[in-house]
């Protein structure tokens, strides 16, 4: 869903933030996507949130490899910790954030 500037409603951001920042915290992605199927910002939020849910488990993979796995893994699980976080707190100020290279796969999500 492409966000074009002039079809941001204030009111939506307004009664969706709570709901949208849960889609930054792991398998919870899914309460903006199916639970606000109308508010465009908790279905903008939830979907890359969805798409980060996704990159953790398929991360996750990568930790039955010995050592070298294992600390790809640690880095890799601090960044999603980071940008959930960070996701969580823009949500919450109102801010359409785009996850630099995430946002392009949750472009391509239909729910």
């Amino acid at each position: 869903m492409e966000i074009k500037r002039g079809a941001r409603d204030p009111k939506d951001v307004a009664d969706n933030k709570v709901v949208a920042a849960l889609g930054y915290l792991g398998i919870l992605c899914l309460i903006p996507l199916l639970v606000k199927k109308d508010s465009q910002y908790a279905q903008f939020h939830g979907k890359q949130g969805l798409v980060l849910f996704i990159a953790e488990v398929i991360i996750s993979f990568i930790n039955v490899i010995p050592v070298l796995g294992q600390l790809i893994w640690f880095f890799a699980v601090v960044g999603f910790i980071m940008v959930s976080v960070i996701g969580v707190l823009k949500t919450l100020k109102g801010e359409w954030w785009k996850i630099p290279v995430l946002y392009d796969y949750s472009k391509k999500i239909n729910i």
